[in-house]
């Protein structure tokens, strides 16, 4: 019997067991307030100034040495040094100096806590955790400030990493080759330890209370596929886990050694496998991984992290090169899918009661037409490739879909007026993720070439929850009666018209709910990168008769428990082999 089990986020499977080394930056650094006289603020003011260089520098040298296993990275340490290049981030400190008559370390503190307050206004999860950056950024310059730069440790042998948090440049200094798994107390499923970890392929957990009560050198498991730490685990465990990360290791194994081979049932039926990424960097996972192209790139990124918008030029060269990697696979672009709430230093404050349903995507661009042309002149200048798509988010009817198109074809004119190159022939789609949008799929689908179904959105829209909500979190059910009739009518609607219909929600990572998007006819999935090898695996061992009659009874289903019900028996009975390394977003 362990001594204790620790509980957090599983973001990279598989199983670790060995002793621990924490790593913890900040366990010298406590900040406490000091008053200071105001003969004091120039000579505080200066360590800070000095506290950033010192942490810049530092950064820099990491950049220069990054491993080739971690190349990939680069762009978040990029990302790192421009938070420490942000006068904004240093001034503001250095006005609480000012004002408050204050310590430097106490400042600091002060300007990390407005802009955490700023993040945690924001809805979409994977931008809100980005404030992680900004943590992580600013625990090297306190590091400085108190004398003690960043010191990684060392390993004698290979060790399971525990910390507060794992940044990229504490990944590079680390030694690799000495690490068997993450686990970190801040960060959530899309938190850069889960990136690192998933790149790599090695067992990770964020999120994890009671982290910080273990010490050096413990002995532990680290379940990777259900987010728990073993502590000191019994004879029992030991065997269990032991024999776990045999089997897993050798699935693995067998799953990545056909990742390229086609998603094609037994019976013939193909479905084509893309990939959803928001950085860059991730282009190689996807290559790595058997992804047959990007079916969701987040363009998000670029417009954050920085006080000014990215230029045309940019953004340009940034698709272009993303298109030239990937070809000839196709690339489809997303348009900006950001709200008023988190680019607002640009376009001035708007208070909004309730962001997720007010001035966001395609709302937010037609309010700022000069961004959104600019973002759909770099786009349609990099079609020239010849294998991008562009993709609009939120649509809800056709008025609004009309008046988009109205807009891209007036760049269009504009462009080919200019003599500049584009493809006039790349395919326009949009999102489909509002309840109005699916009611009407069959009006939308006369003006576009493709629709991608956002089931993250639909089913909270559809359902009226919040899935980041704890309190509600658990109505967030892919396999409601709503949801499948919904993404049915979308796939009919799509097909009735002649386009192709694709979805890029985690439900397509989900091994229990894509032999039902299989029955539908739908043409495509796009996914996280690591899952596409074993999604890839059970669409091989299926055939397409098994998954029409699995979707002819789930939507004869009355409720959610009868549907549940139903996918669970026949995935157990099919892929049971399969089942042991998923876990599922549908309920027990």
């Amino acid at each position: 019997m362990a001594k204790e089990i620790l509980k957090g986020i599983p973001v990279s499977a598989g199983i670790a067991i060995g002793k621990t080394y924490y790593l913890n930056r900040g366990e010298n650094t406590s900040t406490i307030r000091m008053d200071i006289d105001k003969g004091h603020v120039p000579e505080e003011k200066n360590r800070l100034r000095e506290a950033f260089s010192l942490a810049l520098n530092d950064l820099e040298k990491i950049r220069k040495k990054i491993p080739r296993e971690l190349k990939e990275q680069a762009a978040i340490i990029d990302s790192h040094i421009m938070l420490l290049k942000d006068r904004k981030f240093q001034n503001a400190a250095g006005d609480y100096i000012r004002k408050d008559m204050i310590n430097a370390e106490w400042a600091l503190e002060k300007a990390v806590s407005d802009i955490e307050k700023a993040f945690s206004r924001i809805e979409d999860e994977y931008i809100r955790e980005r404030i992680q950056d900004v943590r992580l950024v600013a625990d090297r310059v306190r590091s400085q400030l108190h004398g003690s730069p960043a010191d990684p440790g060392t390993f004698t042998q290979r060790m399971i990493l525990l910390a507060p948090d794992l940044s990229p440049a504490d990944t590079i200094e680390l030694q690799l080759d000495k690490i068997m798994a993450f686990a970190t107390i801040s960060g959530g499923k899309t938190s850069h330890a889960g990136i690192i970890a998933r790149s790599l392929q090695i067992p990770a957990i964020v999120g994890v209370e009671g982290l910080n009560e273990l010490r050096h050198g413990q002995f532990v498991i680290l379940d990777g596929f259900n987010g728990k730490i073993i502590v000191e685990p019994g004879e029992d465990e030991l065997a269990h886990y032991t024999e776990l990360k045999y089997q897993f290791e050798e699935y693995q194994s067998q799953v990545n050694r056909n990742c390229h081979l086609p998603a094609e049932t037994i019976d013939g039926y193909k479905i084509q496998v893309f990939a959803n990424i928001e950085l860059f960097e991730e282009v190689a996972a996807v290559i790595d991984n058997g992804g047959e192209g990007i079916g969701l790139y987040r363009t998000e990124y670029s417009f954050l992290n920085r006080d000014d918008l990215p230029t045309e030029e940019e953004l340009f060269e940034e698709y272009r090169d993303l298109a030239s990697i990937i070809y000839p696979h196709k690339l489809v672009i997303r348009t900006l899918d950001l709200g008023a709430d988190k680019i607002a230093s640009q376009f001035g404050p708007i208070r909004e009661a309730n962001p997720a349903l007010g001035l966001r995507a395609i709302r937010f661009c037609r309010r700022h037409p000069g961004l959104f042309k600019m973002q759909l002149r770099a786009i349609l200048r990099a079609s020239a490739a010849g294998n991008i798509s562009i993709m609009f988010p939120m649509i809800s009817g056709m008025q609004e879909l009309l008046e988009v198109k109205k807009m891209y074809h007036s760049v269009r004119s504009e462009l080919k007026a200019g003599k500049v190159d584009f493809d006039p022939t790349m395919p326009m789609g949009i999102m489909v993720e509002l309840p109005s949008a699916v009611l009407v799929a069959d009006l939308l689908a006369r003006e576009v070439d493709f629709f991608s179904i956002g089931t993250n959105d639909l089913i909270q829209y559809s359902l009226g929850i919040d899935r980041t909500n704890k309190h509600v979190s658990y109505l967030y059910q892919p396999l409601h009666p709503a949801i499948l009739r919904s993404i049915k009518h979308v796939v009919d609607a799509g097909h009735e018209a002649g386009i192709e219909v694709s979805l890029c929600g985690e439900v397509a990572s989900d091994p229990y709910c894509v032999p039902i998007l299989m029955g539908m006819q739908i043409d495509s999935i796009s996914l996280n990168p690591q899952a596409i090898p074993g999604i890839k695996r059970i669409v091989r061992q299926a055939t397409m008769d098994e998954c029409k009659e699995l979707l002819k009874r789930v939507l004869e289903s009355k409720d959610v428990q009868e549907s549940n019900r139903l996918v669970r028996e026949m995935i157990f009975t099919r892929f049971p082999e399969e089942l042991m390394f998923y876990t599922s977003l549908i309920e027990e």
